[in-house]
């Protein structure tokens, strides 16, 4: 759903999940964004002000981190709010973690299979 004007929009493939979140948060401007909205909800002018970039530029980022949910956009009169949605952060580190769990296990079956006499 486009944030600002309510309408249905496609995602883009791999949008869903762990994924979409790692694309998305690659970019250090969109990790920015998002460092300041999981402070407080700031609009797409506030944000372009404390990044220093144009509020256009912005609005791509804030688009690209709606369509993965990583960010709400709440409407209050004729301003759009942005604040981070944890949830999807928090798949995207939980797919990390059981992914580290499984390197570590491998690791260490390699680290006793060097270490073994014979």
């Amino acid at each position: 759903m486009n944030p600002t004007d309510g309408t249905e929009r496609p995602r883009p493939a791999g949008a869903d999940g762990p994924g979409g979140v790692f694309a998305c948060l690659a970019d250090e401007n969109r990790r920015a964004i998002v460092d300041l909205v999981a402070v407080s909800p700031l609009t797409a002018t506030d944000l372009a002000g404390r990044l220093g970039m144009s509020r256009q530029g912005v609005m791509k980022h804030l688009r690209l981190l709606a369509e993965v949910n990583v960010v709400r956009a709440q409407r209050r009169g004729r301003e759009v709010r942005y604040s981070v949605n944890p949830d999807p952060v928090r798949e995207a580190a939980r797919w990390l973690a059981a992914r580290a769990t499984a390197w570590d296990r491998q690791l260490d079956a390699l680290r006793r299979a060097a270490e073994s006499p014979g």
